[in-house]
């Protein structure tokens, strides 16, 4: 039996991404309809009885920050769409915006409407050039369909969506810094409080979502906030889109029902991951994307949930699964992504400017036979503490997570080189 769910993904590959008829085919904007019938209060609690945690990473309540919203009385309130999917290993969204841009829509103007907003927007990866053509295309459609822009399905309503184009910026995936970025100011991530849902998008009240948190509006709508939850896991219900990448077997999308499927499944299962290409065995995985824990063999039959995952000293992340074999040296893997936050901070605040710089200077130290002294590695822990702690914005407090988890299941590796009597001799 499969373990596979197709709920957001119905259709994917299979209908004309563009055609606002065959994705009415295949049951599109059966929820708008049924949304423009409903109170902003009902859709909203059909939300929370689903628990939708927000699939970008941060896994907040969407029901929650919904419900904040729609009591914040200032106007004109924004939608905007987080698309700039910029976290390594993750490539789930592009499935939705490039395949099924429609639902994405769907879900962004039931939103509209329950907020009584006027415009909405969807900050693209710089990337995905070919995808925001497609997307402009569809919101076009859309309109001559009567789903969009004014008078929508004839209530009255009239509601816009505009496309943003980043610019390959990472820290733009934090929703403040996408506004500033919006707004066309320098990506840097804003102060809070106050809160975006207060002071957003040209400082009026904003609800930001990931796209897969909205493309899973219409689905709790049409089927009910219940029906959603049951689909799940009882803290978090519906499914979430997994990338499979690196050394597995298989590369891919896939969609699976929150609470029901392992880690090993994940990797294993001849649907999924297919096992560790060319034979070999399984060293790591990464999960989440470059910001998310590594995990070892040990957790493989961890449930993929939100609740268990964090139990095990582990996260859902951006839904990244980066798979390595038994040839890949965890310290030449650190060293990479450290390269990566250092080429991706924006240089706002001391402790990730600096302190990634550092994290790279001691880590290739580390690399090399009797290079480092047992003083590197009590840095090395040290520097892991303060940008944890003192960081401004999330990618500098969790630009240390992967060398932090990694400490604990490989130290023998990061003590391998240590000359040990060096320390004691410098003192």
């Amino acid at each position: 039996m499969s373990k596979l769910k197709t709920l957001i993904s119905e259709g994917a590959g299979k209908i004309d991404p563009v055609s606002v008829s065959e994705y009415v085919g295949v049951g599109g904007y059966e929820a708008l309809k049924k949304a423009v019938g409903m109170t902003p209060e009902a859709v909203i609690a059909e939300v929370k009885k689903a628990k939708l945690l927000g699939r970008g990473g941060a896994a907040y309540p969407s029901g929650s920050k919904w419900e904040h919203l729609l009591h914040i009385p200032e106007t004109p309130k924004y939608i905007v769409c987080n698309a700039d999917e910029g976290e390594p290993g993750t490539f789930k969204d592009k499935l939705i915006l490039g395949k099924l841009p429609l639902r994405l829509i769907e879900g962004i103007t039931i939103a509209g409407v329950v907020f009584g907003a006027k415009a909405g927007y969807i900050y693209v990866r710089g990337e995905y050039r070919t995808i925001q053509k497609r997307l402009l295309k569809a919101i076009e459609n859309a309109k001559a369909a009567g789903y969009l822009g004014a008078n929508v399905l004839g209530t009255g309503f009239s509601f816009d969506i505009h496309v943003i184009s980043g610019a390959g910026a990472y820290v733009c995936g934090e929703n403040s810094a996408l506004l500033n970025s919006t707004e066309g100011k320098v990506g840097r991530p804003r102060i809070k409080p106050p809160h975006l849902a207060e002071v957003g998008l040209f400082l009026q009240p904003t609800l930001v979502n990931n796209v897969e948190s909205l493309a899973s509006v219409p689905a709790i709508v049409l089927k009910g906030g219940d029906e959603f939850l049951s689909i799940g896991h009882p803290d978090s219900g519906g499914t979430k889109l997994i990338c499979l990448s690196a050394h597995a077997k298989n590369h891919g999308v896939f969609e699976i029902p929150l609470g029901k499927v392992t880690l090993r499944d994940a990797i294993y299962d001849p649907e999924m991951g297919g096992g560790i290409a060319g034979g070999k065995q399984l060293k790591f995985f990464h999960l989440g994307g470059q910001s998310g824990p590594i995990g070892s063999p040990a957790q493989l039959d961890t449930v993929y949930s939100y609740t268990d995952l964090r139990k095990a000293g582990l996260t859902v992340g951006s839904g990244a699964i980066v798979v390595l074999d038994e040839t890949v040296p965890i310290l030449e893997y650190l060293k990479g992504v450290t390269e990566f936050f250092i080429h991706e901070s924006c240089g706002k605040c001391v402790p990730c400017r600096e302190g990634n710089k550092q994290l790279l200077k001691i880590l290739e130290k580390l690399s090399v036979p009797g290079a480092a002294n047992e003083n590197d590695l009590a840095n090395l822990r040290r520097l892991v503490t303060t940008m944890t702690a003192a960081s401004f914005c999330g990618l500098g407090q969790s630009a240390a997570v992967a060398l932090n988890t990694a400490w604990k299941h490989f130290k023998p590796e990061f003590e391998a080189n240590v000359n040990r009597g060096a320390a004691a001799a410098a003192a």
